[in-house]
């Protein structure tokens, strides 16, 4: 991924929703698969650009979330991409450790629709109590 410049200039270019956030997709840059969605501010994309390593914005706890801090599965960005109307944005990462779900499993969508219900179809590789002890 190519550092961010010192301008931030690219934030005034996201349209950002009322709470000021946008939807960021994480997505596996080698195999295409989705991780995770999450959501980002101007802060938590610009430190994201900036360091190399996805930064969130937690509605529930209203405040910055480095994807691995706790858990140690850090996504490292190789690139960012903004969709065609501004309000996505698409994280190219390398999900350190092979989970990124606080499930324990290595993509949040696990669940899959069949015959008009949800059933899991990944395992999980790490019991989320031994993760986030």
């Amino acid at each position: 991924m190519t550092q961010a410049k010192a301008t931030t200039g690219f934030l005034d270019q996201v349209n950002w929703n009322s709470d000021g956030l946008v939807p960021a997709i994480a997505q596996d840059y080698k195999s295409g698969r989705v991780l995770m969605m999450a959501w980002m501010n101007r802060e938590s994309l610009a430190l994201t650009a900036s360091e190399g390593y996805a930064v969130y914005w937690s509605r529930s706890r209203k405040n910055l979330w480095r994807k691995g801090e706790t858990s140690g599965f850090l996504q490292k960005v190789r690139e960012i991409r903004l969709d065609c109307d501004g309000d996505t944005v698409l994280l190219m990462v390398e999900q350190q450790g092979g989970i990124a779900c606080h499930t324990g499993r290595s993509s949040c969508f696990y669940n899959l629709l069949q015959d008009g219900e949800w059933q899991v179809n990944q395992p999980v590789i790490q019991d989320p109590k031994a993760i986030y002890n």
